[in-house]
């Protein structure tokens, strides 16, 4: 073996330590995320992956980045893609009755954009998942509530209904 030049000097035998001593920490710092996140994962067999978002999760995350698309000026391109993305093809085809008959936004339920929302998850069964959406709307010291139940389907995460 040949010895390091700082290897007879006290301080290089300290920078040497410190040095794996660093490398340790980064390595157990890299794990402990990947560990937290397998315990985290729902216990109910499905066939997505274990790492995938709860489908409350994914509902909320549509919700938030819909919301701002369609509160956003020109963001209807953008609302098109979500839709696209996080809805299943007969939940659009749904929603474009419904807005047809309705002349509202069928994924809001409404005419305007609300001022919040909140995602809390529900029942499960028969490869299906529920989530309750309450839409906040009007001001902070006076806000009204609906509430929409979103079905998602367990397989590919993605939304398949909305009822009032």
């Amino acid at each position: 073996m040949t010895p390091l030049r700082t290897a007879g000097r006290p301080r290089g035998r300290r920078v040497i330590g410190r040095t794996l001593l660093a490398a340790a920490l980064l390595t157990a710092v890299a794990a402990v995320p990947a560990a937290a996140v397998t315990r985290g994962a729902p216990t109910a067999a499905t066939a997505r992956s274990a790492l995938a978002a709860p489908a409350y999760q994914q509902v909320a995350d549509f919700y938030g980045a819909y919301i701002d698309a369609v509160a956003t000026e020109g963001g209807g391109g953008l609302a098109t893609s979500l839709r696209d993305f996080y809805l299943t093809s007969g939940l659009r085809a749904e929603l474009r009755d419904w807005e047809a008959a309705n002349h509202a936004d069928g994924v809001l339920r409404a005419q305007n954009t609300p001022a919040a929302f909140r995602v809390t998850a529900g029942d499960s069964g028969a490869g299906h998942t529920w989530s309750t959406v309450r839409l906040t709307w009007g001001s902070a010291t006076d806000p009204t509530y609906t509430y929409l139940k979103v079905q998602s389907d367990l397989t590919t995460g993605k939304i398949s209904g909305i009822r009032e």
